[in-house]
This record gives C-alpha cells, structure tokens and sequence, in this order.
C-alpha cells in the first residue's frame, strides 16, 4: 500500500507529457515543411521557370500533403493538431491577428471549447496528491470504519482471534469451546461459518494464531496442552502433559497446570511458544510432541517464581517476551534460556494480569496492556520507565488485547464494561504522543480482541456477547469481507425446506391398520367384560393383618422378612399319597425316564406274593417285589 510504505510514490503529470511532445512535433513538423517549401521553389524555379502561380500552387498542394502525414503522427501521439497549426508562415500571421488572449491560452494548454469553470483542477492527480498529503497529515483518514459487517459465533465471549497471512480465512474461538471457521471468499451475505468444532473438548479457548505459512494453527486452551490444527481443523500434534510430582519444571516434558497463552515463531514455521501457570515459558517443535524444545523460568525479585499470563515473539524472532503476575515483564534472548536480556520490574501494578505484549513493526518498540487498567509503550533498550501510557482503560479479561496499525503510527486497544454498563469501545492512540485519534462504538459488551491485518486493512474484533465484528473501507481495504458482502444469499432447496422426511411403515397402511374406536363409552364397556381389565385390587391391610398379607407399616428388609413369615404356608396333604397319585398315569403313558431307556432296559421280572388279605383293597405298588 502505498499509503503504508512511508515513503511518497513518485507521481507522473501525465497531461505535461503530452503538452511537452505535442510541441515537439509541431516544431519538427513545421521545420520540415519549411524545408520542403523551399526545395519546391528552387527547383521550380530552376528547371521550369514558370510563373509564380504555378509555383505557389504545387507548394500549397506539397503543403497539404504534409499536413496529412504530420496529422496522422500527432493522432498516435495522442492530441489533435489542426491545419492552420502546421502551416508554418501562415501560423505566426494568424497568432498575431487573434490577439494577446489566444496567447496565453495556447500556452496554458490549448484547450479546445468553452472555459473551465473557476475552481475546476487540472488533473486527477492533483487529487490523489491531495488526498495522500492529507492522510499523512490526518491519521485517522487511515482508519478503515467506514463498513462493517457481523459474526455471529455464539452467545458466550469471543476470546480468540486468527486470521491467516494472505487473509483469506478467519478463526474465531470463545468461552463455549468452540472454534469456528470462516472463509471470505466461500461466504455469502449470510456470513455462515463452513465448520465448527471443539478441539479441547470443555477447555475455554485461550488463543488462536497461524502460523508464519498459514498451514497450520496453534490452538491454546484452559488445559494444560497445545494442539496443533490443520487448516480444515484436523489434528497435527498435541503437547504432552508434564510431571506434576516433579520440583523443578526444567525437568519435566511439558506443562503442568493450566496455559495461559501462545504464538508462532515469526521466521521458523515449526516452532511455537507457550506460557503456563506452572511458572513456565515453553517453546516446542511441531515435529516433536514427546518434549518441549526449551524452558523459560520468570522470577520475581526474590527468586521466586511467578506465572506468566501472555508470551510472545519479537518481530525478528529473537527475543522472547513474557509479561508476569508480578507486574514484570521479562525479556529473554531465545538461546539464552537462564538469565533475561532485559527486565522491567515494575511496568504494571503487581497482582494484575498483563493480557498482552505485542512488538512494533520495526521491532523498537513494545506496547503492553495491563490488568491494571493501562497501555504502555515502551522502548527495550531504555527499559526502566516507558515512552508513553494511557490510563482509565477497563479491561476485565486476562487475554484483552492490543495491535499496531500495518503504518506502525497507531496503536490500537479494547476496552472492557460491565453489563449494562454502556458500550464497548475500541481505542486509537497516535504512536509519538499517545493522543486518543479515534473511537468506535462496537457494541454493548466488552472489547476483548482486536487484530489489524496489514494486507486486508481491515479490524477484526471480538467481543463479550458472542460476536465478531470486521470494520473495513471500500476504497483503502483489500479483499476479505469486500468479498462476501456482495454476494447475495443462496437460496434454499426443496429438499432442504421438508420439515421431517416421510416414512412409510407397513402397519402404517389402511389395509393393515387396527381399527380404532369411535366412542370411548362402547371401549370401556369392552373392558369392563374383560376379566383382567375389570379386576379390582385388593387394598391394603389395616390392622395387624390377615390371610397371610402383613399391614402396610413400613417398607423396611424387616417388614419385608415378617411379611413372608407370617405367609400361610401350610400342607395338610400326605406327600406319599401326593406322589402315588401320579403312578398310573406314569405307568400307562411313560414320559420322562422309560422311553431313554426303551431299547437297552431289559424286562422287569417280578415275583408274585399271594396276599393274605383281599386283593382288591391292596395297592398295586404292594404286589411288586424286585
């Protein structure tokens, strides 16, 4: 862009060229049809010696002849130059007659037709000129608000933020566990993200980044493990899990408690970094999920440890920034892992979450946005006190955000309201003074993310009630939502209107349908004849009880126990006589042990016993003996 280059394009006066070579051929012209004019004439006179007529006769038609070659040059070149223009002598006679006015036209430019209105400028580019002088002067003409467009992620807060480098694709990710994709390009008017997920399951969304190529994204969560997405959100990698009955942090593999931040590398596009509430800042190889690359341990003034809240990389990739509950931010060189590079102590109030520390373009400066309500810029190489701040800047979420612009002159923040409590608003603040320029009403609940995409021009900004906001300018942004909002809605199919699809059963079909009652008084006279349905239940014992059935006094194991005590059980019968009333049939139609044994049983040989008394009152059983 070159509104963002810092440096003025190089303009053309386009109409000055041309003003410049139309003269030129004028004067060429005008020389060689001198020349030509006088050879006429010579020779003429010498082989000829006619009279004058004759001889002014050829020149004028040899005149007009070049005339029609210089027009048709001149034509190419891009102006219209009449006759009279070209006629060399006769040109300065007419010039003299028209007067000092005619004058001073041709030499502003020749215009063909009526004056130009007063006020009217020369060019277009005198505009353009104009209008890059003023952005220069006014910053705030650079800031895309002109348009907007909204998201709808979901209910709960919008915590995270990612868009890719060329800008073609947004992640947003929030408090509900979900992470959404949005594709400018494939949308429509109806800016419905293509694909939605939760790649940690119940963990809040920390944050969101692409990588330095935009193959992959870095998701951090509220657990205490990294994941590695691909572009459509399949998995890559994921962080293994530390020791947690391990002391020292330098000896473990991963992190132990809950992550708190993250980023890519800027250079190298398999390494990310990552901050924990177990005191630690980690780096890691995506190649390599077994064991983090190498451990930063912030410490307070007495060497004890404290938990960093956001980490991030310096624009050239070489130092690593971490700011601290303590209100420190610390520094380090990324190949020095022990001692810090630089170290402000005191940059934020202490017991406050810092939520954010992102570097300058030019890699000079660092702004951080504290929990105690600030912004703050800094220069790292005079670390003590920094450049500029800003105060009275509510922020009540841990990863509240803050952005330069892709000119490196603004720096931009959100800040954070109770609900009900007004409007949500995003902040711009000139780099040199810390002057407020600008600012936007978003919406009626806080400002948690903001992201100003170089390429795009655009603001992304996420906020407390589920929504994510792009502000952007037809004629200064670039593609992105330019793309989708000119795209009309879809229209919806016919199969996709059937509100249930139709499922037809066989015992849904009239041939096989039961055939249902007319009147509930003639069903309920069926019932009433039917045994089952008519029978009346029996109620409840009061008393001590009777024929076996116990009072309902408690639904207790020893109410239970006296209930089947006190069942009448009792048998009168002879159990002798029970079994032998079953012999004959047995005998006559054998059933269960005589037919297994039907061809192998030999015959049963009993010996007969006169009976001493009458036989016909002595059982059957007592005439067999074995």
């Amino acid at each position: 862009f070159s509104s963002f280059s810092g440096k003025k394009a190089r303009t053309f006066d386009l109409e000055a060229m041309f003003e410049q070579t139309r003269r030129t051929a004028v004067e060429r012209s005008r020389k060689v049809l001198e020349a030509r004019e006088r050879e006429k004439e010579e020779q003429a006179e010498k082989e000829f010696r006619s009279p004058r007529a004759d001889s002014s006769a050829s020149a004028s038609s040899a005149t007009g002849v070049a005339s029609t070659l210089t027009q048709r040059y001149l034509d190419v070149v891009g102006d219209s130059i009449s006759d009279e223009e070209l006629t060399g002598p006769s040109m300065q006679s007419q010039t003299s007659a028209q007067g000092p006015a005619d004058d001073t036209d041709d030499e502003d430019g020749e215009f063909i037709g009526p004056p130009l209105p007063p006020g009217f400028k020369d060019s277009d580019e005198d505009n353009d000129n104009d209008d890059t002088e003023e952005e220069d002067n006014n910053p705030i003409k650079k800031i895309p608000d002109s348009h907007e467009i909204t998201l709808q992620h979901g209910t709960k807060t919008v915590s995270a933020l990612g868009l890719d480098p060329s800008g073609a694709r947004l992640i947003t990710g929030g408090y509900d566990y979900d992470v959404k994709f949005w594709d400018f390009a494939g949308m429509d008017a109806s800016l419905q993200a293509f694909r939605s997920l939760q790649p940690c399951e119940c963990h809040q969304i920390k944050s969101l980044q692409y990588s330095s190529t935009g193959d992959v994204i870095l998701v951090v969560s509220g657990n205490s493990q990294a994941k590695v997405l691909d572009r459509d959100g399949f998995p890559v990698m994921e962080c293994i899990k530390g020791d947690q009955y391990i002391v020292d942090m330098t000896n473990t593999k991963g992190h132990t408690a809950m992550l708190n931040s993250g980023c890519w590398h800027p250079k190298i596009k398999e390494e990310f970094l990552t901050c924990s509430n177990d005191g630690t800042v980690r780096t890691w190889d995506v190649n390599n999920e077994k064991k983090h690359k190498s451990v930063f341990k912030p410490r307070s003034v007495q060497g004890k440890r404290v938990i960093p809240t956001t980490c991030t990389y310096s624009r050239d990739g070489k130092l690593i920034a971490a700011g601290c509950q303590d209100g420190s931010i610390q520094i380090w060189d990324r190949n020095m892992t022990v001692h810090t590079k630089f170290h402000c102590r005191q940059a934020h109030a202490p017991g406050t979450d810092t939520s954010c520390l992102t570097f300058s373009y030019d890699g000079t400066v660092l702004a951080s946005r504290g929990g105690d309500d600030t912004l703050k810029i800094w220069d790292i190489r005079q670390f003590k006190k920094p450049l500029n701040s800003a105060e009275r800047l509510p922020s009540f979420f841990p990863m509240t955000d803050c952005c330069f612009s892709p000119d490196d002159k603004i720096l931009v923040t959100g800040t954070s309201v109770k609900k009900g409590g007004g409007s949500g608003k995003l902040f711009f603040f000139y780099r040199e003074t810390f002057q407020k320029l600008y600012e936007i009403e978003v919406t009626d609940a806080s400002v948690v993310r903001c992201l100003w995409h170089p390429k795009l021009n655009q603001i992304m900004v996420g906020t407390g009630n589920g929504l994510a906001k792009v502000y952007y300018d037809p004629v200064k942004s670039q593609r992105g939502a330019k793309l989708c909002v000119v795209k009309t809605k879809r229209k919806e199919r016919q199969a996709e209107t059937l509100t249930q699809d139709y499922i037809i059963t066989p015992h849904a079909l009239p041939m096989f349908r039961e055939p249902r009652q007319r009147s509930t008084r003639k069903q309920l006279e069926k019932d009433r004849l039917d045994p089952m349905k008519s029978h009346k239940p029996e109620p409840p014992v009061a008393g001590p009880g009777r024929g076996g059935r116990v009072g309902t006094h408690g639904g207790t194991l020893s109410s239970y126990i006296v209930k089947n005590i006190a069942l009448d059980k009792t048998d009168d019968s002879n159990p002798r006589e029970a079994i032998l009333r079953h012999a004959k049939e047995a005998e006559e139609n054998p059933y269960w042990v005589a037919p297994a044994y039907a061809k192998t049983q030999p015959k049963t040989v009993f010996a007969e016993v006169e009976p001493e008394d009458d036989e016909t009152d002595t059982p059957e059983w007592k005439k067999r003996k074995i």
